[in-house]
């Protein structure tokens, strides 16, 4: 690995006019090596550690910040990250199969969040692993720990939740689109002595973590949503949209899965 100030000299001397030839024999460094500088004088790695918006002098929000919204709903759901070889981190997400517009906005958002990394798709049964390799995710989503994150704290960085407020109806489809699901529900009533039976839509959304929970409770709150909890057993775990006005609104900015 070359230093930037020895990559600077060899290309100094090619604009004194010396060949490629001569400047590979003089410095030692192979003209492929030489070559490639010519279209990149940084090394890969610094190059990848620069476009990161959190490793830098002045930490920055993701240049697009609603990809990202969308993408941390997701994570949060059923997204995890592990540790490669090198400081190399992976971000997986798991999509069911039978909503394939979700697996294709998953890949979308995550190479919007890092397009210079290649994200692809692992098939395992019922489902994919949208996934991509980084070793910048855990700046990105510092809630990556150890352990399941129904059993630690999961709470935003100010950062984070300035990107949140900006964009919520994409953070509230990332969640929902990992542990949501939009039902009919019904009920019967009398009417004039004769029982009817009545159908209306209902979102759902069920996570283990309060803090999850109360994330995607909290941001329905601030867009006007009313929504109740439902438990199971006796522990609370499904957030409930049921009334017209909040399934309406549902119903324009999230809709059903697909």
């Amino acid at each position: 690995m070359y230093d930037i100030e020895t990559r600077r000299h060899a290309l100094n001397l090619l604009d004194q006019g010396l060949s490629l030839n001569a400047v590979s024999k003089q410095t030692g460094i192979s003209r492929a090596a030489i070559r490639s500088w010519l279209v990149r004088i940084e090394p890969l790695e610094y190059a990848r550690g620069r476009d990161c918006p959190r490793c830098g002098e002045t930490p920055r929000p993701p240049e697009d910040p609603a990809s990202y919204s969308y993408l941390l709903g997701l994570y949060l759901g059923d997204g995890w990250i592990s540790s490669a070889k090198r400081g190399v981190y992976f971000l997986r997400i798991a999509c069911a199969d039978a909503w394939p517009g979700l697996i294709d906005a998953c890949a979308e958002a995550m190479q919007a969040i890092r397009p210079a990394n290649k994200v692809f798709r692992v098939q395992r049964p019922g489902c994919q692993n949208v996934t991509c390799f980084s070793k910048h995710w855990p700046c990105l989503f510092p809630q990556h720990g150890v352990g399941r994150k129904h059993d630690r704290t999961i709470a935003l960085e100010p950062w984070q939740q300035s990107i949140v407020d900006a964009h919520r109806w994409e953070f509230i489809r990332g969640l929902f689109h990992s542990d949501g699901c939009r039902i009919t529900n019904w009920t019967t009533r009398l009417v004039g002595g004769e029982r009817k039976r009545y159908e209306y839509p209902r979102y759902f959304f069920s996570n283990k973590s309060d803090d999850i929970r109360k994330l995607f409770s909290d941001t329905l709150t601030a867009v006007g949503v009313e929504w109740t909890t439902l438990a199971r057993g006796s522990a609370p775990f499904n957030i409930s949209v049921a009334r017209r006005a909040s399934v309406a609104l549902m119903d324009a900015h999230v809709g059903p899965k697909y």
